[in-house]
């Protein structure tokens, strides 16, 4: 895959995509802004080589319609500032308006396209909106990892219409930690896996299970480990259609040596509500009425206790509904242990990513994806569309 410093990109006009998928509050203001300071380094590159830079998002969900609340107006504004350039911002992401505006364009400009999905045939991967769309640059620069799993039109139909393209330096970043994490550890290499549901991490495990050495489970997705161990687990969440499934993943680990490490204890409560009575118990002794929220300080200890020694820890969703303050202190707990841990840190994205946030730990992990699901499909062992896009070319 070529990187951006690959290509001779000087005085070229570049249609890059990114991902300004930003939180926006009621007014419309971006809440936090890593995912456009992610892509600084492959702009000011452009920068300074003098490229004429075309920069092209999705913003939310407006399904193909216009909607004046998803607009990039805020992410143009909130880079002008960041890069202390002015960035004008397209009516739209193709069309003869935006084309006149990419046309007049000087060496140095900067134009943030509107958002692509106010066009159904993003996703979609449409041939036309795909050539429409590339009509705006000489070469393709993805640097939207977090969107590389979509096979959309500006993530992979473009690609097919330029003769250069390459990956921004985030991209690349991201592709290489990864490597690091997963192609090719520094051992012992554990995996810290949590999170709502087995069925959308089970890919993930049972490609994991071929490589690391520990696999730590914790999230309600460790109920369904737990019940196909034989005990009851009370109201918790369970994916029943899976026990079978997760007593295969426990004799797969067996039979590959590797150490698997499930909840010995838990956090319950009376019902899903931050007011909820909730008790600790073992997970042998779960109040039939109850339901487990967060593992338990036993369980902290042992999980502690098994990324000791590791030399890299990959970790990807929370160990319980860290939303709510009382069933927060497991996922918290892990994060202050993994956050002082020697190894080489990688944490997936999503939800694990705004528990290390707001623990404050963000600055202690070697590195913090910016794609959940892009993240989690490297983990199950495919290929992101958007990487053999690039690489086809």
């Amino acid at each position: 895959m070529k990187n951006i410093k690959d290509l001779d990109i000087k005085g070229k006009t570049l249609l890059i995509r990114v991902d300004f998928n930003v939180p926006l509050d009621e007014h419309g203001n971006i809440t936090e802004d890593t995912r456009i300071r992610g892509v600084l380094p492959t702009i000011n590159h452009a920068l300074d080589e003098n490229a004429k830079i075309v920069i092209c998002s999705h913003l939310g969900r407006p399904k193909g319609q216009r909607q004046e609340k998803f607009s990039m107006a805020p992410a143009a504004k909130r880079l002008s500032r960041l890069i202390d350039k002015e960035v004008k911002l397209a009516p739209d992401c193709i069309g003869p308006q935006v084309k006149a505006m990419v046309d007049a364009m000087q060496p140095g400009d900067v134009l943030l396209l509107e958002n692509l999905r106010f066009h159904k045939e993003e996703q979609e991967n449409d041939e036309e909106f795909s050539r429409q769309l590339a009509a705006m640059g000489e070469i393709y620069i993805n640097d939207a990892f977090a969107v590389a799993h979509r096979a959309h039109a500006s993530v992979v139909g473009v690609t097919k219409f330029f003769t250069q393209c390459a990956a921004g330096f985030l991209l690349q970043k991201e592709m290489d930690y990864f490597d690091r994490s997963v192609g090719n550890p520094s051992r012992p290499l554990v995996a810290i896996i949590g999170g709502a549901k087995v069925s959308s991490k089970l890919g993930a495990l049972r490609n994991l299970m071929d490589r690391v050495d520990k696999m730590l489970i914790g999230g309600a997705m460790a109920n369904t480990f737990l019940k196909a161990m034989g005990y009851e687990v009370g109201q918790s969440r369970v994916e029943d259609d899976l026990l079978d499934t997760a007593r295969e993943l426990m004799q797969k680990a067996k039979d590959q040596g590797v150490k698997l490490y499930l909840p010995v204890d838990c956090i319950v409560a009376d019902s899903f509500d931050a007011r909820a009575e909730s008790l600790r118990t073992t997970v042998q002794e779960v109040p039939k009425n109850w339901m487990i929220l967060d593992i338990g300080p036993a369980t902290t200890t042992l999980f502690s206790e098994a990324i000791e020694n590791a030399r890299t820890i990959i970790w990807n969703g929370p160990m319980g509904a860290f939303e709510m303050d009382a069933f927060s202190r497991g996922t918290m707990h892990m994060v202050h242990r993994v956050a002082a841990s020697h190894a080489l840190t990688i944490i997936g994205g999503g939800d694990t990513d705004v528990a290390v946030h707001r623990a404050g730990e963000a600055d202690n992990i070697s590195y913090m994806s910016t794609g959940g699901g892009a993240f989690l499909m490297l983990m199950e062992g495919k290929t992101l569309p958007g990487v053999a896009a690039l690489k086809e070319v």
